[in-house]
């Protein structure tokens, strides 16, 4: 019984040390203008603000995310803008304000990554 509670805490404080890695500040795409709010509690990810598609605000980008046994990697559910689809996806913390979605689609992998910011960019033309 108590190697199991032993097991057990060790897990949760895991989980929870895994959650905060995402989580504080936005995260900005490498290229776009497009900032996301990780949300592991909730199991996703939101748009905040998209330059290109302002409609696309409070999108789910990605959905079904949930901590793996590996320290600072998730699984989850990415939209695929080109495809128009969800895709598995690892997600991994490179360090403490850089994110990576990883998007197998048969042999060919893409690998998009995030800022951490701490606020979003007010838009210029006040989108």
């Amino acid at each position: 019984m108590t190697r199991f509670l032993l097991w057990a805490l060790m897990f949760l404080a895991l989980a929870a040390q895994a959650e905060d890695g995402l989580e504080g500040g936005y995260w900005q795409h490498e290229k776009d203008s497009v900032w996301i709010e990780m949300l592991p509690g909730e199991g996703e990810g939101i748009v905040v603000r998209h330059d290109e598609r302002p409609d696309s605000v409070g999108f789910r980008l990605v959905t079904d995310l949930a901590a793996t046994d590996k320290p600072d990697t998730w699984s989850a559910r990415v939209y695929a803008a080109q495809l128009q689809e969800y895709r598995e996806a690892d997600i991994t913390l490179k360090s403490a304000d850089l994110m990576a979605f990883t998007v197998k689609v048969g042999f060919i992998r893409r690998t998009v990554e995030w800022r951490r910011v701490q606020e979003v960019p007010i838009a210029v033309n006040g989108e």
